[in-house]
């Protein structure tokens, strides 16, 4: 049976949550994104709150909650800032997760702990020029020499690119294979042949670091391949899984901060001598608003549930990030709606929620994958 009533302790973590980000992000959240700054400092009291290690087991320092508690956590920091919340999703969803699904255990000893404590950052290269929605179709190859793989190639897109002190990196070992040769590799910055190149010019989450990765003649040590060589696919693949349960919560929480923004406008903005909640159409379509956000918040529940409880997920994690993500870009639309002009201009932050909204359409895969992905599941 499934069940989606709280723990009185989770309860605790969404408030002190909420607490936290209303206290310490969504102060300068603004700010962060008009300069299109990374913040260290934000980023280190996030840490010390311990979300940075929300999903890591308590032996390598982290808080070994469930994923429904990451849920709730990541919901309120999006609602503060969506930018801070892609930091905090990556480090647990796309790194630690799958260093301790499929990492030895030499590397959860050496990289766990520091990304927990938010001493070291991360980031997942699996974008190329061509292999986007293809990700199968990976060009950055890694040759075997010796005792060490030389790896070469290009990666785009990557969040946390230019700020990370380490990235998993997935690598063709075979091309022949194709996605049977697919490899994941950890390779630390300082690496030689290991540079940051283009930082990106973002629409929205523009207080988060996007970057380009180059490797030429990157030699990386045998120890560092995760999980074996050829697994690369199915670690990526599950890797993704986990973090559109993560972008399904981060879409229900940029919603609510334009419904709330929305709701707080049409109680205080007068036209024809009554607030604009008066005015039915406007009403109903604010109705419509929060109904999407329950939707899609019991859609990113469902998912979390069912990966706590160890069973199949992907289908409803991509439900949950499909619906999440449209559900959040309509969200915002409604809300600039209904300020109207001041809804344009950046002195009311709706305009930003609509700018961070768009992009959950996209990474992690698009809307095209995950209706391609349900398809799988419900049309066999």
């Amino acid at each position: 049976m499934i069940t989606f009533k709280l723990t009185p302790e989770q309860e605790l973590i969404r408030a002190s949550a909420r607490e936290f980000a209303e206290t310490h992000i969504l102060p300068i959240a603004g700010e962060l994104d008009e300069k299109q700054e990374f913040s260290r400092e934000l980023t280190s009291k996030i840490a010390k709150q311990g979300y940075m290690g929300i999903i890591v087991p308590r032996e390598y320092g982290g808080a070994g909650a469930d994923v429904m508690t990451y849920c709730l956590i990541i919901e309120e920091i999006s609602r503060a800032c969506a930018a801070q919340s892609v930091t905090m999703s990556l480090t647990n969803s796309l790194v630690a997760g799958p260093i301790i699904n499929f990492g030895s255990d030499e590397q959860k000893k050496k990289y766990l702990p520091p990304l927990a404590r938010g001493e070291k950052l991360c980031c997942f290269a699996l974008t190329e020029p061509n292999a986007g929605s293809d990700s199968a179709n990976q060009e950055t190859t890694a040759v075997l020499d010796g005792d060490e793989w030389i790896l070469n190639g290009t990666k785009i897109f990557i969040s946390n690119g230019g700020v990370a002190d380490f990235a998993i990196v997935i690598a063709s070992t075979d091309r022949a294979a194709k996605i049977r040769g697919l490899t994941a590799f950890i390779v630390e910055k300082g690496t030689p042949g290991f540079t940051v190149g283009v930082k990106e010019n973002k629409l929205g989450i523009r207080a988060s670091n996007t970057a380009e990765l180059v490797f030429q003649n990157c030699r990386i040590p045998k120890a560092n391949i995760i999980g074996g060589p050829g697994r690369g696919f199915r670690i990526a693949m599950d890797t993704l899984d986990g973090g559109r349960v993560g972008v399904g919560a981060q879409g229900v929480g940029i919603a609510r901060a334009a419904f709330e923004a929305a709701l707080k406008y049409a109680r205080e903005r007068k036209q024809f001598g009554s607030p604009l909640i008066d005015f039915q159409g406007l009403a109903h379509k604010l109705v419509e608003m929060q109904m999407e956000i329950e939707t899609a918040r019991l859609l990113t529940w469902k998912a979390a549930w069912l990966k706590d409880q160890k069973k199949r997920y992907a289908k409803d994690a991509a439900m949950a990030k499909l619906y999440g993500s449209e559900m959040a870009t309509r969200v915002c639309h409604a809300a600039i709606q209904i300020h109207g002009g001041y809804g344009f201009i950046k002195d009311y932050p709706v305009e930003r929620f609509y700018r961070d909204a768009r992009i959950t359409e996209l990474y992690e895969g698009t809307s095209e994958i995950q209706r391609m992905v349900i398809a799988s599941h419900v049309l066999k």
